[in-house]
Parts: structure tokens; sequence; C-alpha cells
């Protein structure tokens, strides 16, 4: 043989330094026919058009970086190399950087969050918390030194002084904002706040992207304070946005939406104070009345007052009394004479009347004493205490005799 002999391993050496130093720098686009995120980092992929695929690798240190996630359908664009896996002969596509076709990888990892969060029920409108009508403390999680902590700050001071508020520093742009956000997010819930808003001013995609971050959506929706996210300008609407209790279109906006105005409490205390002034003053003008009318009324029921009313009537009858007896005397004076003429008159009738029956009751007592009735021989009969006729006594039938000084009990044995 004139042509030289090589090994397998020299020949996908040859292969390997051929391709890596002809495909580097290469952009390939295509759609991801599989996809394999492994425990270590590491995104195994491959990319298909519609008459080919490529076997394609993403280290972990590569993949850390991504803004979305690569999944299965969708169309990309990678940025590597081609490199030869030399123990098998198996060359594959070594991505160092994906993108989104046609659309810039943020929007594209917005919108696959954004669905994520969703079905996770993390925008529903029943599970979010009310505002408090009446705030007393505020959290405010921001940047220190930033211009939206400043806006708010100066909002606070016009229309609502009295609040006490705290201020939890944290980075709100770049790689290790999104951690921090979301640790002052769970560092403020434990601050007996009544309410915790979150946000930064006006920026771009990148500046305005920690907003964005699943890690801050969950501090969001585990929060038990009511949270109000006031991020960028109006036209910005971050996924902060979606998860919290109230959004706000601005940090500003935020204080004015939820805060009252010190000037329009002002007013209508004021007219509140007139109303209550007015409605006091009528209810102390009424109160004066009943109160009159029911002194009126415990004057004429008390005690001393019926007392006195009860003495002087004491005293009107005590002297008609003593008016109508002195009348009565008067007037029966002059019949006194006379009356007891008549009085001694009927007196001594009376007198003689009972002289006389008196004298027939003794001499009828007379006529009917036994002792004197009875002559010698002769005895009164009795029955029962009654005096009878001898005639009367029937046969067997008992009867007393007695005379004057003698009383026998007797039996009729015989009447003839």
């Amino acid at each position: 043989m004139s042509q030289s002999m090589m090994s397998v391993s020299s020949l996908n050496t040859k292969i390997k330094s051929l391709l890596e130093a002809t495909f580097m720098h290469i952009l390939v686009e295509g759609e991801v026919a599989s996809v394999t995120y492994h425990t270590s980092g590491h995104v195994y992929f491959s990319l298909k058009d519609k008459e080919s695929s490529i076997k394609c690798v993403m280290w972990r240190s590569s993949a850390a970086k991504l803004k979305f996630r690569i999944e299965k359908g969708v169309h990309i664009v990678i940025e590597g190399s081609v490199g030869v896996y030399t123990p098998r002969g198996e060359y594959q596509f070594y991505a160092v950087h994906v993108e989104p076709y046609g659309k810039g990888a943020l929007a594209l990892a917005y919108e696959q969050l954004k669905e994520k969060l969703k079905d996770k029920g993390y925008f529903d409108a029943q599970r979010k918390k009310p505002i408090p009508k009446h705030i007393q403390k505020i959290a405010l999680v921001t940047a220190k030194e930033s211009a939206a902590l400043h806006d708010m700050l100066k909002i606070i001071e016009q229309r609502w002084p009295l609040l006490e508020v705290v201020i939890v520093d944290t980075l709100v742009q770049g790689e290790q904002a999104a951690a921090q956000i979301a640790k002052a997010l769970h560092y403020a819930d434990r601050l007996d706040a009544d309410v915790v808003v979150v946000g930064r001013g006006g920026g771009s995609t990148e500046d305005l992207w920690p907003f964005n971050e699943e890690v801050v959506a969950d501090a969001i929706f585990s929060m038990d304070t009511p949270v109000v996210s006031a991020v960028g300008h109006e036209v910005d609407v971050m996924i902060s946005d979606l998860v919290a209790d109230l959004r706000a279109p601005t940090p500003s906006a935020a204080m004015e939406m939820i805060l009252p105005d010190r000037q329009e409490i002002l007013y209508a205390l004021d007219e509140i104070g007139g109303r209550f002034t007015y409605v006091i003053g009528q209810k102390l003008h009424q109160w004066v009345r009943e109160l009159k009318h029911t002194e009126e009324i415990l004057l004429r029921s008390s005690p001393n007052r019926r007392l006195q009313e009860t003495q002087i009537e004491f005293i009107r009858l005590e002297e008609e009394f003593k008016r109508v007896i002195k009348h009565k005397i008067e007037r029966f004076s002059s019949a006194v004479p006379e009356l007891l003429k008549h009085y001694r008159q009927n007196l001594g009738f009376i007198v003689e009347q009972k002289s006389q029956y008196l004298e027939y009751m003794d001499k009828k007592l007379r006529m009917n004493d036994p002792k004197l009735q009875c002559r010698k021989g002769w005895a009164q009969t009795s029955v029962e205490g009654k005096a009878v006729a001898l005639s009367s006594i029937e046969v067997d039938q008992k009867f007393i005799i007695q005379d004057e000084t003698t009383r026998i009990e007797a039996l009729c044995l015989k009447k003839t």
C-alpha cells in the first residue's frame, strides 16, 4: 500500500483539529428537537431543520447566563463552535450564547415566566390582599440613594408626613439585584408594616430585568404584608407588577395611590367638624327642652311637691271642717234646750213604760212560781222541763212531779 496508514484516534484527532479550526464562532439557527437540563447545570439539546439535526451542548457557565428557558419546539439562534468528542468520533456544537429567533431573549424569558406563574396562580385576583385604607407604617424596598426613593419621600412629606417610613436598601439592577430584592422583601415582611412598596425608577429592559426574575415573584407571592410594585414608567409592566397586590405606574404614583392627601383630610375634617357642631347644637337644644320638660314633670310628681300640696289641702280641709263644725254648733246650739226637754219627756215616758212592764212581769212570775202556786197536796207535772197537764201524759212515758219541797221522776203505768 502506497498510502500511509493512521489509527482511528489519529483520524479523529485530525478531524477534530480541522472542524474546530474551520467552524469557530459561527451562528446556527434551527428548531429545538429535544432538550435535557442536567443536574450538573449543563444543557444538552439537539437542533434541527427540515432535513437534518445536530447535537448541541451548553456548559454550565454559559447556561447560567440564559435569560430564557430552552424548550422543545422553540426556534433559536445559537452562537458557538463545532467540536469532536475524540473517544467516540462524534461531533457536536458547543453553544456559548443562545437567542430566540426573531425576538430578544428577554422578551421570550418574560413570556415564559409569565405563563409559568399564571399557571401557578400567582396572578389570581382572589389571592391579592387589599391595601389598608389607613396606613401608619410603610416599608420602601429600593436603593437608598435612588431618585425613586427621593421622589417617594417627597410625596410622603407632601401628602402624609405622619407616616412611619422604613427604608430597606437593595440593589435594583445587575446580576445580583434579583436575589437582593427577594431577600429585602422577606426582611420587610417581618417589619410589621401596613404595606410594602418595592420598585425603582425608569431604565432599559436590562436595567429593569431583576423585577422580572422568578425569585422576586416568589418572594412577593409568599409575603403576608400587602405589596405594591412600582417599577419604571407606566409603559413598563414587570412580572412583579402582575404578582403584587397593587401595581403603580411609577414610584411617585404609588405614594399618591395608597396615601391620603392631608389637605383633603383637613378639608374633610373641617366639613365634618362643621356638621358635627351643627348636629351637636341641635341635639343640645333638643336635650335642654326635654330636660326642662322632665324637670317640670319631676317637680309636679316629686314627693316634696306632693307633700306641700297635701299640706296645703290638709290645711284647707281643716279650715273647712272647723267652719262647718262651728256652723253646726251654732245651728244646733239653739236646739239643745228643746232637745233636752224632748229627751227628758221621752225618757220619763220610757221609764214609766218599763216600770209598768216590770210590775207585770213580776206578777206573772209570781203566778208561775210553783212555790207560790202549789197548795198543800198539789204538785206540778212536767216533761223535759216543760209544765204539762196530767191528762197529756201517756202510758210508759216518763215525767216529773214536783211540789214545793220534793221532785220525783215517775213512769205512767196506767191511765184512766
